[in-house]
């Protein structure tokens, strides 16, 4: 008899689509510093994102998402969306969202903060600190 399966202990990938993979390997690459370990183009390319995998996936057409695809929880917002922001990321303001000079929105009655930017295609992401 075999053991259990428990998906609960299995690695995550993520994903996430571009239209144009050279300038996708230059944002996820150069602007946010992640390692690409493999380019299996034309089907993926592959990086590392503190030990997930993230397949950024060729699509011949992109419909983003209206809502953050991928976001990474840091450990001082502040620091992070400054270095972001020299990088090159521009972030993202949002109407009745009080965010502050750096883009970041405080949760209501939370010490939650979050700022949210877009790759070139248009996919949203977030930086977040709990």
């Amino acid at each position: 008899m075999s053991e259990p399966f428990d998906l609960a202990q299995q690695p995550v990938v993520a994903f996430v689509a571009t239209c144009d993979a050279e300038r996708a390997r230059k944002f996820y690459g150069d602007t946010l510093g992640l390692r690409l370990v493999l380019d299996q183009l034309p089907f993926a390319l592959v990086f590392d994102v503190g030990g997930t995998m993230l397949r950024v996936t060729p699509a011949k057409e992109l419909h983003p998402a209206g809502y953050t695809v991928l976001g990474w929880q840091v450990q001082d917002i502040v620091h992070a969306a400054k270095a972001l922001e020299e990088a090159g990321v521009r972030f993202e303001r949002y109407p009745g969202l009080e965010q502050d000079e750096l883009g970041v929105w405080t949760a209501p009655g939370s010490a939650a903060k979050v700022a949210w930017f877009k790759d070139p295609d248009g996919n949203i992401l977030s930086i977040t600190q709990h």
